[in-house]
């Protein structure tokens, strides 16, 4: 199943390690030097225009989207449920 991200561009749910919130993440220290490392090597595809609302980690690539987490995390729960 693909995962779409907002704007035409969609992931492999299959390679999603993680989807986060990005308000509610940058605030551990860890997070944002994590991100910021990422941002720094060119690991960080933005998808949302330079107003993410989420992140989507893959195991090489940490996407920007400007759709919500919880509606992400539904769309992939939704999917599994349905395919059962």
């Amino acid at each position: 199943m693909f995962l779409h991200l907002g704007k035409g561009h969609m992931i492999l749910s299959s390679r999603i390690v993680m989807i986060g919130d990005i308000d509610s993440s940058l605030h551990s220290k860890v997070t944002q030097n994590f991100i910021n490392m990422c941002d720094e090597e060119g690991f960080i595809v933005d998808y949302s225009s330079g107003e993410p609302r989420s992140f989507i980690l893959t195991e090489e690539t940490i996407y920007y989207s400007l759709i919500s987490s919880r509606t992400l995390e539904k769309r992939v729960n939704n999917f599994i449920g349905n395919s059962q």
